[in-house]
Parts: C-alpha cells; structure tokens; sequence
C-alpha cells in the first residue's frame, strides 16, 4: 500500500504539475478533515513519510496555560501526563488511531475530500502559473464565438476572454482557428483561473516584434514608445543600443521581412518604424515621417511643438482624418501645431509689414476718423431742403383753384413779389 500511495503521488506529480510537497500537506489536511468529520472530533492530526508513504494518524491538544478552545486545547498539568516535558503552545499527541476502524463510509468521505483537496491545490497551481504571464502572448483555439466576445482554450482547463472591444475590426474568427493574444488580467473563478486577453493593446505589438525580432528580445534594439489605432495604423520608435547598428534596418528587416510578419498577424494593420531621438524636435520630425519636415519649433513651457513643412507636404504630414499628426502626438508626448511654409512666410511678411509702418499720432487718427465719418445733419439739413424743393416745384406745377369773388390779379402777387425781389438784386449789383 506504501508503494502504491508513493507511485501514486509521483504521478500526480506529473499530471497535475503540482510540487509533491504540496501534494503531500493536501492529501495531510484531507485525510484529517475526512476524519474530524466521521469521528467529530477536532483534534485529530495526520502525517505522511513522503518517503515510504505510511501514513500516521493520531489525535494530539495544544498544551497552554489557560484553555480557550476544549476541542484542540488542554491543561499544561494534563500534557504532561503523556509527555513529562511538555511546554506551554507545544503539540502533545495522545494517542494514535487506526485507519480501520472508520469502515467504507470514513474511506469514501477521505477519497471525495483528497480529490476536492486535490482540483483545489491544482486550480491554485495553474492559478499562479498564468498570474506571471500578465503581459505576455498566449495562445488558444477558438472554443465559441459569443455576441460579446470570443472564449479561447488556453489548455488545462482555463479559458481566454477576448471582449470585442479588445478586438481589431479588420479580423474574423472562426471555432478552431489557433490566435495569439496578450493577457491583460487574471481572475480567480471557482471553475478555475480566467484569462482576459486583448489583440488591440499596443503590448501585443511590442511582443510580436519581440517574437519577429531577434535584437528587440536580446535587448540590442529597444522599443521607446508606441502608438496604435488598432486595425489602421500604428508608430514605432525604436533605439540602438550597440554603436553602429541601425534600429529601423533591424526591425524592419531585409526587404521588409520583420515588419511584414507582424502585419500579416495584424490583418494588414499599417506600421511606421521610426527612430528615436532625444531632441524634441528630432523626434517630432521623425515622429511625422513619411512628410518631409522643414523646421521644428519647440515651446517647452506649453509643450507644444509647431512644425513648418512644404505646402506639398501639408495634407501627408495631418493625414486621413488627421490620423498622422494624431500618431505622432501621441507617440512623441507633445502637442503639434502643423504649418505649411507659405502660410508661415506670409505671416511673416505681414508682421513685417505691420512693423515697418509708423504708428499715427493719436490727434491726427481721431481726426482721421472724424474725417472719415460722414455728416449726419447736413444729411438731414440738405434732404429737409430737396422736400421743401419738390413741394414748391410741385405747387408752381398745379394750378391753384381761384375762389369766387377773388380777382385774378391776387393770384400773381407771388410772382410780382420775386419780381420785385430780382430787381432789387440787380440793382445792388450795379450799384
């Protein structure tokens, strides 16, 4: 029986991955839990030689000076009893049991604990193995296709939830098909751990150049930052290490062959690979490659970068939807104001114009713009004369009705009086 528990211990050990100490304290803390329950009784302890695999069960109390717990505690005047020397908070064992004794219930209630013990300690097991994997590529099958999300077997019985808003619009899915994902969480579930796996982080970007590239693993090329829109484009710095080597020629690979090994596991997701660079406005050049940059102006208290490139160049260096510029803030840490050089040489010879030209005294402008501003009241005077005009032109034109009883001679009076009035005047005249 010794040799079959230790031949069975070893090949637990082998399935279940689980340290053959820890194999020995579950199967301990099983076979006493099974006892306790058939016996109820507390203080009955087990142990196991894990090299001839006897197992040894006996009940034992906690020697203390003042009891508190009955069932597992006793009287240091009653541990001496079965060993003269006991000391306060020491183990004292009483007496030792046979296994016998319980029958077929006491061994079916012992089997049902170990294995309960046993999924419990290798859930744990597995548990603490994918624990370090946060941050790492997995890979699973597609076990089913949810409405929210798709459930990966990861194998020994733990699954990967890839949420459709951790998934890149350009990829389908279909049951069976073998996906690489990156872990961003574990969780302990009582069916066992759960991974949470995502394929728009930009982590599973750095991985995959890690697997494609064998400078970024060793250390000799490092990523320093990454931006993605996952399923258009992302941007990648990157920098050497070693003297002389070139980061992008090593990342990208002869005739592309890096970087395409990654897009082709992107669904065709675009990527930039472009060097880094400690100044800031080195960066934020290489930053909006593939536009060709001019100048960088670089405003560190705001953090705003304003960069001059060709009138050509204007819409490749913003981009679709300004996709470009947005990569590269995001990429470089800097806000980027993008200026074509004939706006910016325009700016300038207005500013320069502005400058040249002396400013007018402040009496001479306000009576430039009294100047300037029309007359109001003549206005009024010269419309109120043109009215009073066009009525007398109007009355002249109209014959006046002549009363009955009136002579017609008090009808030209008007006309005698302005007679009278010109004669007057050209009599002034001459004189």
């Amino acid at each position: 029986m010794s040799r079959d528990f230790i031949g069975a211990l070893l090949q637990l050990n082998a399935e279940k991955q689980v340290p053959r100490e820890q194999l020995i304290r579950t199967v301990e803390e099983a076979i006493a839990a099974a006892y306790r329950r058939v016996a109820n009784e507390e203080d009955i302890h087990v142990q196991i030689d894990a090299d001839s695999g006897r197992i040894r069960v006996y009940r034992a109390r906690v020697a203390v000076s003042e009891i508190e717990d009955e069932l597992t505690q006793f009287s240091l005047d009653d541990a001496r009893k079965h060993k003269p020397d006991a000391r306060p908070g020491e183990l004292v064992e009483i007496e030792e049991l046979d296994g016998d004794t319980f029958g077929r219930i006491g061994a079916q209630t012992a089997k049902q604990v170990v294995l309960q013990r046993l999924r419990e300690a290798e859930r744990d097991v597995v548990f603490d193995q994918f624990a370090s994997r946060e941050g790492e590529l997995v890979t699973g099958t597609v076990n089913r296709v949810e409405p929210r999300a798709i459930i990966l077997d990861l194998g020994k019985g733990v699954e990967g939830v890839l949420a459709t808003t951790e998934q890149s619009p350009l990829e389908h899915y279909r049951i069976g098909q073998n996906v690489k994902s990156y872990v961003l969480e574990v969780r302990r579930t009582p069916r066992g751990p759960t991974l949470f796996v995502s394929r728009t982080h930009k982590g599973f970007l750095k991985r995959l150049f890690e697997l494609e590239v064998p400078e970024i693993h060793n250390g000799t090329v490092e990523i320093r930052a990454i931006a993605r829109e996952a399923g258009s484009r992302s941007k990648v710095a990157v920098s050497s290490r070693q003297e002389g080597l070139d980061p992008v020629g090593a990342t990208v690979g002869q005739r592309g062959a890096r970087v395409q090994a990654v897009v082709s596991e992107l669904a065709g997701e675009k990527i930039d690979v472009i060097p880094w660079s400690e100044d800031a406005g080195q960066f934020v050049a290489n930053a909006l490659s593939p536009a060709q940059v001019l100048g960088v102006d670089i405003d560190t208290e705001h953090r705003i970068a304003n960069v001059t490139v060709p009138e050509r160049m204007l819409s490749l260096a913003i981009g679709r939807e300004g996709q470009n510029a947005r990569l590269a803030a995001r990429l470089t840490g800097w806000r980027i104001d993008i200026r074509s050089d004939v706006s910016v040489a325009e700016a300038k010879a207005a500013a320069e114009r502005a400058a040249s030209e002396p400013a007018p005294p402040a009496a001479e402008a306000a009576e430039a713009v009294e100047a300037a501003a029309p007359p109001k009241e003549p206005e009024i005077e010269a419309e109120a004369a043109d009215a009073e005009e066009a009525d007398a032109e109007e009355a002249a034109a109209e014959p006046e009705p002549v009363a009955a009883g009136v002579a017609p001679a008090a009808a030209a009076k008007p006309r005698a009086r302005r007679t009278t009035k010109a004669k007057a005047a050209s009599e002034e005249v001459s004189s």
